[in-house]
């Protein structure tokens, strides 16, 4: 399930490119807090970074995880 949450979390942010964890969560259809929490652990894997406060986006690795 974890890998799941993970995996739409990335596609999502592949569709609409800068978005915060509330647009993340709205576009998947789950409460922001399960998206929220999940973040940093995919930017610490180098996935995800966060050009500005409280935005996210792909990095080119996070591109290639993409299913």
């Amino acid at each position: 399930m974890a890998e799941d949450m993970n995996q739409a979390i990335l596609k999502a942010l592949k569709e609409l490119g800068v978005a915060s964890s509330k647009e993340i969560a709205e576009k998947i259809g789950v409460p922001t807090s399960k998206v929220s929490c999940r973040l940093a652990p995919l930017k610490r894997k180098g996935l995800l970074e966060s050009p500005e406060k409280g935005k996210w986006t792909l990095t080119e690795e996070g591109k290639k995880q993409v299913k």
